[in-house]
């Protein structure tokens, strides 16, 4: 008697590789997790559980994983941002449930924190492929360094908030946390001289205290920094403020909560292949919200297509 084959796997991996971040959304992840394994179960996926002891053993048993293996990040834009040395390039598939504290990148594509469902369902589509940034810029004691970014940088400004929100009342969500570090951070404004390169050519060089460099739309979990960014267009996009006074930067905050800034005077933007910021003096710099420390000169090259992303929205 003939043998019936094996009906077609509805998921265009073999299996999934669980990563969760337990700290991300101060401690959210890890408290959902029981509700989204039952998600996990629900929706018949064939998944198993990563375990990891740190961020860099969780990346070394991702680059371990055999071929077919999809990996399914659980956190924010930091927990993507340390697995994408085992993704980019490799062809390994990437599903994402934002349970992070801006969920940023995450929000571009149109996934909101706590909709297993909706996060799930995407697995099931064939893999897209998504654009990131290669970042080059020096780390302690001057040796060259390489990063790979999914969601931008910032310099200046943005990343002064960004060390802010380390004090930012704990009992606050993760808008409400970037409100109040941002409010810090005018307090505490600086302007420096700076040249942006786009291309090789200069886009802007004079007085500015902030440069981000995105591939997705938003930081701060929903400042539209970048409205116009794609993940998937082959371009990266560079947002600068150039003279602003504390009242003109607390205004021009308003804008971006709204994405009617791109049109304000002092705003300079552009997109292209790769971008070099040199600043006159070192600014505090992140990396999707990862502090680097202070900064004079960071170079992002943008590589297109080299994450295949199961997360993508229709």
């Amino acid at each position: 008697m003939p043998i019936s084959p094996l009906p077609p796997s509805p998921f265009p991996f073999r299996s999934l590789a669980v990563v969760l971040n337990p700290q991300a959304g101060r401690g959210l992840a890890l408290r959902e997790w029981p509700r989204l394994e039952a998600a996990l179960n629900a929706h018949t996926l064939p998944w198993s559980w990563l375990s990891a002891a740190s961020a860099e053993d969780a990346l070394s048993r991702v680059q371990a994983l055999p071929p077919g293996t999809a990996v399914l990040a659980v956190g924010g834009d930091g927990t993507v941002n340390r697995l994408l040395p085992a993704l980019v390039g490799t062809g390994r598939m990437l599903g994402l449930v934002p349970l992070g504290t801006g969920n940023d990148f995450a929000g571009m594509l149109g996934l909101k924190p706590g909709n297993f469902d909706s996060a799930l369902s995407r697995l099931s589509r064939p893999p897209r492929a998504a654009d990131v940034l290669r970042c080059t810029y020096s780390g302690a004691g001057q040796t060259e360094r390489q990063e790979w970014l999914m969601n931008g940088l910032g310099m200046g400004f943005d990343a002064q908030v960004a060390a802010l929100l380390l004090k930012a009342p704990a009992q606050l969500p993760g808008l409400g946390r970037y409100l109040w570090a941002a409010l810090s951070a005018v307090r505490q404004l600086k302007t420096e001289t700076v040249e942006v390169l786009l291309g090789g050519q200069t886009l802007y060089a004079g007085p500015s205290c902030l440069v981000a460099v995105m591939n997705g739309t938003r930081y701060g979990g929903g400042f539209m920094i970048s409205p116009t960014s794609d993940a998937f267009d082959g371009q990266l996009n560079v947002v600068l403020g150039t003279q602003l006074s504390r009242p003109r930067l607390l205004a021009l905050m308003l804008k971006v909560l709204r994405a009617s800034h791109m049109s304000d005077p002092r705003v300079r933007s552009g997109s292209g292949q790769s971008v070099t910021v040199r600043w006159q003096s070192g600014v505090v710099s992140h990396l999707d919200g990862e502090l680097i420390g202070t900064q004079r000169q960071i170079s992002v090259e943008l590589v297109a297509g080299a994450v295949q992303l199961l997360s993508a929205p229709v």
